[in-house]
């Protein structure tokens, strides 16, 4: 059924016509109970804070809002500055900027762009199922290896596979960082707390793809969960299965709790483990970190496993090899500090 049937008019009260830019509102069967807000974007590039810790300054978010449904992700509170809630909306209203490829290439030929790392996948994955219907990554691949300028992708989307080619070719005029998105093997698990993503066995074949076809593939191994997912047996079995697919680094980090995201990720966790909602409190408290004290005790034991498999020889390894002229945020991401409290 092609798309340009769907288009939902003004009567429907899903229709989010006040929105900057729209051109319409469609559903397919496809994507039951999901509507794709089409608009037309002013601009492509988004410059980072200052203040922030991201150790890069410049991103691209082809939508907003997740098919992933992952109930910890930090973007949640995005939505709201579109007036929708952070929770169901975040997952079922997606901003698709359809001409995003029109106008980075646009913004890219400007004399004053300095061609510094571009980032995509900070807020919504660009890999997401609804990748293949829009095909918006190809074009942004293009613009910023025929301009010169570097940058990373970070996904749980196996539909990057589909630019394997393309991105290969582009890693010969810039430098180009690949990262996967992998915390847990748990199926079950992985389904109840990220329903929307691939499941784990089919990232960690995104992963030997990607080493397969020439590029590093570093691995984000996180969130990782207090009590869910933290166990010496769980990490161990995960660095197992990162290595055997060639990964060549691990970040691990704890799961945090950002406005938007706290408060949709609690009521998960109530409804699936009530039993852990007052020890998330106590670690937590108020703030959006972890206490210090489960910080340092998780980083130690991810650090024996990580040496166990090998991970700290692998990333020498590629660092080596790597051009000297590597962007700093191909280092693994900074953590902000956590508020006190008790583990």
């Amino acid at each position: 059924m092609r798309w340009e049937a769907q288009r939902i008019d003004g009567t429907d009260p899903q229709a989010l016509l006040p929105l900057k830019g729209l051109v319409r509102s469609v559903r397919t069967p496809e994507f039951d109970g999901v509507t794709f807000h089409e608009v037309l974007c002013k601009s492509a590039l988004n410059r980072i804070p200052a203040r922030s810790s991201m150790p890069f300054t410049w991103t691209i978010n082809p939508t907003r809002g997740c098919l992933h449904a992952c109930s910890y992700c930090f973007a949640r509170k995005t939505h709201e500055y579109l007036d929708l809630d952070s929770g169901a909306d975040f997952d079922t209203q997606i901003i698709v900027k359809t001409n995003v490829v029109d106008v980075l290439r646009r913004e890219l030929a400007r004399p004053s762009w300095q061609r510094e790392h571009v980032a995509l996948g900070t807020n919504s994955d660009p890999y997401m199922r609804a990748e293949g219907r829009y095909r918006l990554m190809p074009g942004i691949i293009q613009a910023l290896a025929d301009s010169g300028t570097p940058f990373s992708i970070l996904t749980k989307g196996p539909l990057l596979k589909r630019d394997l080619p393309l991105l290969v070719e582009a890693a010969k005029q810039v430098p180009v960082s690949i990262a996967v998105s992998i915390a847990l093997l748990d199926p079950d698990l992985q389904q109840r707390l990220e329903p929307g993503t691939p499941d784990p066995r089919a990232r960690l074949n995104l992963v030997r793809a990607i080493t397969d076809a020439g590029l590093g593939c570093n691995v984000l191994a996180m969130p990782v969960l207090p009590w869910l997912t933290d166990s010496e047996e769980q990490l161990d079995a995960l660095h197992a299965a990162l290595a055997e697919a060639g990964a060549g680094d691990v970040t691990t980090g704890a799961l945090h709790l950002r406005p938007g995201a706290r408060e949709w990720f609690m009521a998960w966790l109530a409804r699936e483990y009530p039993q852990l909602v007052p020890r998330y409190r106590r670690i937590y408290g108020r703030g959006s970190y972890a206490s210090k004290e489960y910080r340092t005790w998780l980083g130690e034991r991810a650090g024996r496993i990580r040496r166990r498999h090998g991970f700290d020889r692998r990333a020498e390894r590629m660092w080596r090899e790597r051009d000297a002229a590597s962007t700093p945020q191909e280092s693994p991401p900074s953590v902000e500090p956590a508020q006190p409290a008790l583990f």
